[in-house]
């Protein structure tokens, strides 16, 4: 039974092991992903009859994908800040006009 629940996750959120492997951009993977999980939200909730859940559920879905935009372009703008020796290149951090008045 734990091998069978094991299973069934990895063969539903995995992105090794569903389906969506196929698709090559992971951006593309992840949208898909997203309205996935958009869909069953709105289906649970009226499912239990209540427009009560599906407005919880669609704020909770919105602030976990809004920390994960956030959390993405604040790795991806601290990459750019980097020498390709891994030093931190402190001229392109500070900005070129630092003292314009």
């Amino acid at each position: 039974m734990r091998e069978y629940i094991y299973d069934t996750w990895n063969s539903i959120m995995n992105a090794q092991a569903n389906p969506l492997r196929h698709i090559k951009d992971n951006h593309v993977r992840h949208l898909i992903l997203q309205i996935l999980a958009w869909m069953w939200c709105i289906t649970f909730s009226l499912y239990f009859g209540s427009f009560i859940v599906f407005g919880y559920t669609v704020v909770a879905h919105f602030l976990i994908v809004l920390s994960v935009v956030v959390t993405v372009v604040t790795f991806k703008k601290a990459e750019s800040f980097k020498h390709h020796d891994g030093t931190l290149n402190y001229e392109k951090a500070q900005g070129r006009y630092e003292d314009i008045w």
